[in-house]
């Protein structure tokens, strides 16, 4: 845990941008508060009261991952445990739905059904991706399809996108199946914004604040 905060330390340090990392146990929540912008609930966890409301008591802005055996309207629940605590900067994330084994599917209707809850909505696409366990022991992925997958968010209503990166996904530690080329970054960004534009939805490129939309 220290070791990954120091590199999250300096990452923010570097780049000057906000920085979201992943907590796994209520006793993370404190030491991560201390360096990060935004707390990340894992979509696996989504239902863990305690991890919940740990992360909600530090303050901090929390993105809670659905799961991807939970619908929608279900997510009402953990938003309500973060929110009882005080913490009113709450971010939801679609990552997919479980679809048979080895797969998972985007409902996009679950997008602004995710939006009825009051909640900026944010897509990871990457993740959406996954093909779990569908390798030998290993979680593959469909990086091809990021583009339409991206722009079909953006145009639903998803108020922010959430992508693996990397510069060399073959070499990545982990996502490497799914994950986007660095190179591609920007081009896919400017065309995000193009559909956000033909939808008649504004764009915010910089750093945000969870609880009013971009």
């Amino acid at each position: 845990l220290d070791a990954g905060l120091r590199v999250l330390a300096d990452i923010k340090a570097r780049t000057r941008l906000p920085v979201l990392t992943d907590i796994h146990e209520p006793a993370h929540a404190g030491p991560a508060a201390a360096v990060v912008d935004v707390l990340q609930i894992p979509a696996f966890l989504s239902r863990q009261t305690d991890l919940l409301v740990a992360a909600a008591r530090t303050g901090k802005p929390v993105n809670i991952k659905k799961g991807q055996f939970l619908a929608p309207a279900d997510m009402r629940h953990a938003i309500d445990k973060v929110t009882a605590e005080g913490n009113r900067s709450v971010l939801v994330t679609e990552r997919g739905v479980s679809f048979g084994y080895h797969d998972l599917v985007v409902d996009m209707r679950a997008l602004p059904m995710l939006h009825e809850l009051g909640w900026p909505v944010v897509f990871d696409v990457t993740h959406s991706l996954q093909l779990p366990g569908a390798g030998d022991g290993v979680t593959t992925g469909l990086s091809q399809y990021i583009e339409p997958l991206a722009s079909a968010g953006v145009a639903a209503g998803a108020d922010a996108v959430f992508l693996e990166v990397h510069d060399e996904p073959a070499r990545a530690k982990s996502d490497a199946a799914n994950a986007l080329r660095l190179d591609s970054l920007e081009p896919l960004v400017l065309r995000l914004k193009r559909v956000a534009a033909a939808v008649g939805r504004g764009v915010t490129t910089g750093a945000t604040t969870p609880g009013a939309r971009a």
